[in-house]
């Protein structure tokens, strides 16, 4: 552990030297990048485990252009698109160079993954053709979403040992201790939401929560299941830093979202039960005990707002947010009715959701819903399996039982927020996820 961490400074200074070292020279941003790039794929063709940490710290820490925008919807490019393209092209020039080129490591998420991928494509084409999509925006959008699926295949293929996995997982922490603190002292300074950096101006405080949902949950697998009182200490204090910044957000899916994460938690944990309900209870008296009031603001009055509904013949008063969500569902819906089978293609021509689900009926249809739902089963059934085989290794079982409780989470997260594509949830979902679907073949 000490000589890969000495040895991904090195790289990571470099980058970053490099970065001030041109600035300072006022070299064009363009020319900058390119600069960048071309050291980060010289890196991964070195050492990709090096290449794979780069990309850790720019999933929240990369800066973020707007291109464009399609109706009702910026288009932005982020420096770590580009970067996980230049990683995925470095790593299969270091296998090809190394006669290592062949398929992709056999897992069972493989088939749902490229299965998903075929029908947003399929579906694309088709919208392209009867003018329901734009074909650039349906490009752009693609890439977007398949570029997690990159780092997936990356990062599987990629792992030989637990050691690996474990110095991931330590550089994820780090990252969000990162991002906790600069969320934190923003929010404090000016009253506004958390949000992680780079965000643009009004920040996605959503985006934060369900990036803590991960990281949260994989704070709890680990120091439940820890075996230094050491880890248990750092775990701890990092979880009161990240459930300071979570609360922070005021973003109630993702307050749906943590019940459910944790509520998966303590079905499923085979250990601690009464110490996870005690947990549970000591963090909701200390947070009412300590956070502000205005903090509560958007969670108490999300049934106080001006818009009203009527569910069973009984009206509801709600706040615009949760109205807006609402609209978006029957827009969604409304427009799904249409293409019913295969839906409209990826965007679906500019009409914003806001919501996962509807979302997905709305671009790919029945069809591409129904395969969504066949690849969210199979990642519960790699968990489960984790659950079933790795009983006595704490660290596995630790973090399957977090990935159960976090993939749980943003199912629950999903009913208010489109969490399944946004880069900045998905991207350490992915990584995640790589290392738990290889974890029974990890030494």
């Amino acid at each position: 552990m000490p000589e890969v961490k000495k040895k991904f400074f090195f790289f990571f200074f470099l980058l970053i030297y490099s970065y001030f070292s041109l600035g300072f020279l006022d070299v064009p941003l363009k020319l900058l990048i390119i600069f960048l790039g071309a050291l980060l794929f010289l890196i991964s063709f070195i050492n990709t485990d090096f290449a794979l940490i780069i990309l850790i710290f720019s999933m929240l820490l990369s800066p973020e252009f707007e291109l464009g925008g399609i109706p009702g919807r910026a288009v932005v490019l982020r420096i770590d698109d580009i970067f996980i393209f230049l990683v995925f092209f470095g790593w299969l020039a270091k296998m090809a160079v190394n006669k290592e080129l062949g398929l992709l490591k056999t897992n069972p998420l493989n088939g749902p993954i490229l299965l998903y991928i075929f029908i947003c494509i399929f579906s694309s084409g088709i919208g392209a053709f009867r003018g329901t999509t734009n074909p650039k925006h349906s490009i752009f959008y693609l890439l977007k979403y398949f570029e997690y699926f990159l780092l997936f295949f990356m990062v599987s293929n990629n792992l030989k040992n637990k050691k690996q996995a474990k110095v991931f997982i330590y550089f994820i922490l780090f990252t969000a201790l990162l991002v906790c603190i600069y969320a934190l002292r923003v929010s404090l300074a000016t009253g506004m939401r958390a949000t992680a950096p780079f965000e643009g101006k009004y920040g996605e405080p959503n985006t934060l929560a369900g990036y803590l949902i991960i990281i949260l949950s994989l704070l709890l697998g680990l120091f439940i299941y820890a075996s230094s009182l050491k880890g248990k200490i750092f775990l701890l204090g990092l979880g009161g830093l990240v459930i300071s910044t979570f609360i922070y957000t005021q973003s109630r899916a993702g307050l749906l979202g943590g019940l459910g994460m944790f509520l998966a938690f303590f079905l499923f944990s085979k250990k601690a039960k009464l110490s996870l309900g005690i947990f549970l209870i000591v963090v909701i008296v200390g947070v009412s005990l300590i956070f502000p009031e205005q903090v509560f603001y958007r969670y108490k009055y999300a049934l106080k707002g001006p818009k009203s509904i009527e569910i069973l013949g009984k009206k509801i008063n709600i706040d615009e947010s949760a109205y807006a969500r609402l609209q978006s569902w029957n827009n969604s819906l409304r427009v799904w009715r249409k293409y019913p089978l295969i839906g409209r293609g990826v965007p679906g021509k500019g009409v914003v959701a806001d919501v996962q689900y509807p979302r997905v009926l709305r671009e790919v249809g029945i069809i591409g819903f129904l395969i969504f739902l066949y690849l969210i089963f199979s990642l519960f059934r790699v968990g489960f399996n984790n659950l079933k085989t790795l009983k006595e290794d704490n660290f596995s079982f630790g973090l399957s039982l977090s990935f159960i409780s976090f993939l749980t989470g943003l199912l629950f997260m999903g009913v208010g927020a489109e969490v399944f594509i946004i880069i900045r949830i998905m991207e350490p979902f992915w990584f995640l996820t790589a290392i738990v679907v290889e974890l029974p073949h990890l030494q």
